[in-house]
């Protein structure tokens, strides 16, 4: 029996073998089901799962697309990484960016918004080029996450204690 792991290792080199053979970029692809270039990039990989309303859309971007790599897109996915992959050095450098600037990044969106976070789920992410002031290339990263605040625990705000306390 074939693990997780490999199973998803699969369906990702099929997919890929797809997107290689369709001679196109993730920002095409994106352009042309109106998701982000990441997105297109997480469903490819199977780290995001593909809402039906979009199937017809990447179908017709991907024409190679299976009616079965459709289904195993359709599928919640097994959201997960390698942890060998902080080797490659762009997610290493991306690792160190993140670490070098957190602490800053977090300051300002505690005195912008308050004491919360940036949601990772309701998230949008891009990866788009320019070029600098320089004449040079450059790599621009944009998230866009939903703010969370955080929330002070009172016992009354517990959908569970609160029917506990009922019965």
């Amino acid at each position: 029996m074939e693990s997780e792991t490999s199973t998803k290792a699969s369906v990702v080199s099929s997919l890929m073998a797809v997107k290689r053979q369709s001679g196109k970029t993730f920002s095409q692809i994106a352009a042309e089901t109106g998701l982000t270039n990441v997105y297109v990039a997480q469903l490819l990989r199977r780290q995001a799962q593909l809402k039906p309303d979009t199937a017809p859309k990447l179908r017709t971007a991907l024409p190679d697309l299976t009616d079965i790599h459709i289904q195993q897109m359709k599928e919640a996915p097994l959201r997960s990484y390698d942890p060998s992959i902080i080797q490659d050095p762009t997610v290493y450098r991306l690792n160190e960016a993140v670490m070098h600037f957190g602490e800053s990044i977090k300051e300002i969106i505690n005195e912008e918004f308050g004491d919360g976070i940036m949601s990772a789920i309701d998230f949008f992410c891009s990866v788009d080029k320019v070029k600098g002031v320089d004449g040079k290339e450059r790599v621009v990263l944009t998230f866009d996450g939903k703010y969370l605040p955080h929330t002070e625990h009172k016992v009354e705000h517990m959908v569970s204690r609160l029917k506990v306390q009922e019965e």
